[in-house]
């Protein structure tokens, strides 16, 4: 009887350790399973996405109080709303980058003229394309746009009767074009077209003009044909006059645009850099010595200097830090140059001139 119970004990014993040692088996697989769809699942949320989104947005604001100030001055509220959006795609061989850049400010001085007056205003959008053919090189197209929302004034003390000098559409940039673009990351990107087309619009309605008659007479063209003189948007006639009947100069040139968009913590730097020259030389012979013959004329561009080797500018540079969840700081700073867009100085003289913007500001905004 001893035997047997003592057998039957030996028996269960081994039973019992083989179904621990097979329950420890599958155990032991089923962790292996779980730790390689975990790791998965973590590539697969933090790796490279097909679409990503990021951008900045934000309302900056400022005022100034001053009372028996010596050092002069008047109160002011100032303010600007802006937002800068990214929107890229990337899957297998195919890149296709969008980036919105908007921008608009106001400024309310205490003063007894143009007490109202407009500080900033930005609508800048580019959509590129790019097939690659080789590890971080690209064949790729763009379109780029750029105008502004509201009407500009040069702010002389006349208040509505201050010079208009821009408006929506007035002018706007649009350039189509192919070319390679070099990616070596997310972060930069360098894009280069020998055949690029610009086009320039000025685009004023006849209900405009006739609102503006009186400090644009329509028996001199207009509203129209000051904002077209202002930004060359005119080609010659058959007896060498300007001709102003078209709205839209069209170009075909060398480009050349390079972006960057950076991110650490808090910290975001976004800047683009856009440079233009045309494949023109159509000239003019020109003679400003007609009292001393003697001194031959000289040759000048026919198109306010727009020729191959005369480039236009647009650099933007933006930075932005998040100081706490909704709270920020910005700077930001504007250079341009655009051949044919003549600038008046304090003086009334009118020439090209660089073109510089800057501000600084704290304010709500958000990180993305």
């Amino acid at each position: 009887m001893k035997k047997i119970v003592f057998v039957a004990c030996m028996i269960a014993s081994t039973m019992t350790a083989n179904a621990q040692e097979v329950d420890k088996e599958k155990v032991q697989t089923q962790a292996e399973a779980a730790a390689e769809a975990k790791k998965a699942l973590k590539e697969v949320d933090t790796g490279d996405k097909i679409w990503k989104f990021s951008g900045v947005t934000g309302l900056n604001a400022a005022a100034t109080s001053l009372s028996n100030w010596a050092a002069g001055g008047n109160d002011n509220v100032n303010g600007v709303i802006f937002g800068r959006l990214r929107l890229l795609y990337h899957k297998d061989k195919i890149a296709w980058d969008n980036n919105l850049d908007l921008e608009y400010g106001m400024s309310y001085i205490d003063q007894k003229d143009d007490k109202v007056q407009k500080s900033s205003d930005r609508i800048k959008f580019n959509s590129k394309v790019g097939y690659e053919f080789a590890p971080k090189w690209f064949a790729a197209a763009l379109l780029g746009f750029n105008t502004q929302f509201a009407l500009g004034r040069s702010y002389e003390g006349k208040n509505d009767d201050n010079p208009i000098i821009s408006k929506f559409f007035a002018p706007a940039y649009t350039d189509v074009s192919i070319g390679i673009d070099w990616k070596p990351n997310d972060i930069i990107s360098v894009y280069m077209s020998p055949i690029a087309g610009r086009f320039t619009t000025v685009s004023v309605s006849k209900s405009m003009n006739r609102e503006y008659k009186d400090l644009y007479p329509l028996e001199d063209g207009g509203l129209e044909r000051n904002l077209k003189e202002k930004y060359a948007v005119w080609k010659y006639d058959d007896n060498d006059n300007k001709d102003f009947s078209s709205n839209t100069r069209a170009e075909l040139g060398f480009s050349v645009k390079a972006a960057m968009n950076y991110s650490i913590k808090d910290l975001k730097v976004t800047s683009t850099l856009g440079l233009y020259t045309p494949y023109a030389s159509d000239r003019k012979k020109i003679d400003i010595n007609k009292d001393d013959p003697e001194k031959a004329p000289f040759w000048r561009y026919r198109d306010n200097n727009r020729c191959i080797g005369n480039f236009d500018v647009d650099w933007d540079l933006a930075l932005s830090y998040q100081l706490f969840k909704c709270l920020q700081m910005t700077f930001s700073t504007s250079m341009k140059y655009y051949n044919g867009v003549m600038i008046a100085d304090k003086d009334g003289n009118e020439a090209e001139r660089l073109q510089f913007k800057t501000i600084l500001g704290v304010g709500v905004g958000y990180n993305f």
